[in-house]
């Protein structure tokens, strides 16, 4: 209770998004700028509308501009703040810095939450709002939502616009449950129609390293035993089936760099392109690590690629999102990543929302 309610009065939610913001961001750096002014105004109005004043951050200075955020405020959705994103002199250091200094992972504050949507994943982690928006060039969703323990989606390429002109970058939403992030699909995507619950068993390849990475043991028995429980659930069939990737590094440094057209970028995506078509025509899910490696400290990651086994699918354009499948010994959280067919977005959340049903939940 705050001096402006009375005995029996309840904060909004914009007003608990706020104070938990207030009271929690000056130890975790998510936000770079807060709006409460500005929130509460819009509240009254947007609850009369589909989200009823769902209050979400939004990625970053330019967040608020962004197609996704402008759909959500349409909807009844309301805006409390962007959060952190990599900052001038912060490659490797810390994946966020705002106001209160260096984004920390809420689950470990000596290591980083992953990035580029680092504050986005921090703000959904602890609570301080249910959903954040995005985007995605090669694991910028995918690996903050697994080092924070949460679930985090990249849509198709190309499916809504893109922040970046090469068009790896695709947008995506992170939320505290793939159910939470829901209403982001419902509200961003044209003509979105929720998809029917998943016939069990769900068909599935499991690739530990995709033919090239090389992946924390620990990190893939982690996933591994995640995946065993989905089998032994009955929500998981597993069919024998390769996914030999060529690895994707040097294409996407090329097509990042302005030079999609090199011969080797050319094969590698093409290559790539074929094996995974090949896959989604036998099963419909791919299952793998999110990341090779576990959160890294803020000093950086050396020579290791957090991206090794993201950036394929921001080449290849499927959508893919992140799950959380576990902790490490040191409490470390761990990702599961789920990759589907081109377009198949809907249907791949309600996949996630069958997947997540038969693993523990995340200790909070």
């Amino acid at each position: 209770m705050t001096e402006a309610t009375g005995p029996t009065e309840t904060l909004t939610a914009v007003a608990q998004a706020l104070e938990r913001i207030g009271r929690l961001d000056p130890g975790l750096g998510a936000f770079i700028e807060v709006w409460p002014a500005e929130a509460l105004a819009r509240e009254p109005a947007a609850r009369h509308l589909p989200l009823r004043g769902l209050p979400f951050a939004v990625k970053g200075p330019a967040g608020i501009r962004s197609y996704a955020a402008r759909r959500l405020i349409a909807a009844g959705g309301v805006p409390v703040g962007a959060t952190s994103v990599p900052g001038p002199g912060t490659y490797w250091q810390t994946w966020g810095q705002g106001p209160h200094g260096r984004t920390v992972n809420p689950w470990r504050a000596d290591r980083t939450p992953g990035g580029s949507s680092a504050g986005s994943a921090v703000a959904v982690a602890a609570g301080m709002v249910e959903l954040a928006t995005g985007s995605d060039g090669a694991g910028s969703v995918r690996v903050p939502a697994a080092w924070c323990g949460v679930f985090g989606l990249k849509t198709t390429n190309g499916l809504l616009p893109s922040p970046d002109r090469t068009g790896l970058a695709s947008a995506g939403v992170l939320a505290r449950s793939a159910a939470g992030a829901e209403p982001f699909l419902r509200h961003v995507l044209e003509g979105y129609e929720e998809p029917a619950a998943p016939p069990l068993p769900l068909p599935a390849v499991y690739s530990e390293d995709l033919g090239y990475a090389d992946v924390d043991p620990e990190v893939a028995a982690v996933v591994r035993a995640a995946v065993d429980r989905l089998v032994a659930s009955g929500t998981v069939r597993l069919v024998e089936h390769g996914c030999e990737l060529l690895d994707p590094a040097g294409a996407w440094q090329a097509v990042r760099g302005g030079a999609p057209g090199t011969p080797e970028a050319v094969a590698v995506r093409r290559a790539n392109d074929d094996r995974l078509a090949a896959l989604f025509a036998a099963v419909p899910l791919l299952l793998t690590p999110a990341t090779p490696n576990r959160p890294h400290g803020h000093e950086g990651p050396g020579k290791l690629y957090s991206t090794a086994l993201t950036w394929a699918f921001n080449l290849s354009g499927h959508p893919a999102a992140s799950l959380p499948a576990g902790f490490t010994g040191d409490g470390c959280p761990v990702g599961l990543q789920l990759v589907a067919a081109r377009g198949t977005d809907a249907r791949l959340l309600a996949t996630a929302r069958a997947v997540e049903g038969a693993l523990p939940p995340v200790r909070r």
